[in-house]
């Protein structure tokens, strides 16, 4: 069972793609948004980190077929926070679980009124939806099972059906390096501690679901799903890519001669390793270089590491420094790099 918290989140609006986006579609929106608000172009943004946690789990719903197909039959059904009453002769009520009961019980479904708009009583939609699979929940009591849950609807009633136990849904924070080898963690949900083996290559905000590691079903159902969201700690140079979590990212500073006129580099390897990297004269701040196949590796694929560039200007300069810019600036003439700016600006 999906978490109650989805009848209020509109994963789709999170996206910005309409409800029957492909899985293209959704995945292009993911890319786009995580790569803006993506925690290493918005240090110390709050806002931005939640707003990449909230892209992260809407896509995690959104791309599993399975998932998606439980989030839209929840969201259905809410009717987006919504109204579950019999209207009768004259009734106002809406019409959603109203049809629902009158095409069960041959347009005999007025008389019932059960509301779900935050007040006082409001059901769990565990319960909610048992009463569509055939189960009462386990903490109601009395009577026999009647089709859907009840005790026997004035004596019509059926052999309980299975139903599958609810998911639990718990979090993991691992260490980049972890993420990137893969680990088995501890972890405790439900009320119950278990060993749990993450994968390499997960992202952050990434949910691993384990098939039936959570509740018990009943009537012979069989078990619902351990969920779980990875969080990975920051890393003072490494980060997991967020749209393919076997590449890694990583800033190389980079003198201004070294952009200017071009250099081998030596960058640091997550194992402990090097490489070089060719710096082309006239490189700019912000050029990305790859280093294929020194990124993490999973059972798919290894990765690659991507490399920013980043041109290194000193705070402090001495007085011989500050002289041979000022020659250097001499030197160069009337070059402007904004020389088109204004008028590129203006189209």
């Amino acid at each position: 069972m999906a978490s109650q918290d989805w009848m209020t989140k509109d994963f789709y609006a999170v996206l910005g793609v309409s409800k029957d986006a492909d899985a293209a579609a959704i995945k292009k929106a993911y890319r786009t948004l995580a790569k803006k608000y993506h925690p290493d172009r918005n240090p110390d943004d709050a806002a931005a980190a939640e707003k990449f946690k909230e892209i992260g789990e809407a896509y995690a719903v959104l791309s599993d077929e399975a998932e998606r197909k439980q989030y839209d039959a929840i969201r259905s059904m809410a009717g987006g926070g919504a109204r579950f009453q019999a209207g009768g002769p004259g009734g106002t009520g809406g019409a959603g679980f109203e049809d629902i009961f009158s095409s069960m019980f041959g347009g005999q479904g007025g008389g019932v009124r059960f509301e779900t708009a935050g007040g006082a009583g409001e059901p769990d939609l565990d319960d909610l939806l048992r009463m569509f699979g055939g189960t009462p929940s386990p903490t109601r009591s009395g009577g026999r099972s009647g089709p859907f849950g009840f005790g026997g609807f004035g004596g019509f009633g059926s052999q309980p059906q299975p139903q599958k136990g609810s998911d639990v849904l718990t979090s993991a924070t691992l260490d980049l390096r972890d993420a990137v080898a893969g680990t088995t963690v501890e972890l405790t949900a439900d009320g119950r501690t278990m060993k749990v083996r993450i994968p390499a290559g997960v992202r952050d905000g990434q949910k691993i679901r384990l098939r039936g590691k959570g509740r018990a079903g009943l009537n012979g159902g069989e078990n619902g799903d351990m969920v779980v969201t990875i969080a990975i700690k920051k890393h003072p140079v490494y980060s997991v890519d967020p749209v393919d979590g076997a590449n890694l990212r990583m800033d190389l500073p980079v003198t201004l001669r070294e952009a200017a006129l071009g250099a081998t580099v030596e960058v640091p390897l997550l194992d402990g390793g090097t490489s070089k990297i060719k710096i082309k004269p006239g490189t700019s701040s912000g050029t990305v270089m790859r280093l294929r196949g020194k990124g993490a590796t999973t059972r798919k694929k290894t990765g690659d590491l991507l490399v920013t560039i980043q041109v290194a200007v000193p705070k402090k300069l001495s007085k011989a420094a500050k002289q041979a810019l000022e020659a250097f600036d001499e030197a160069m003439g009337d070059t402007d790099p904004r020389a088109t700016l204004m008028e590129e600006a203006a189209t």
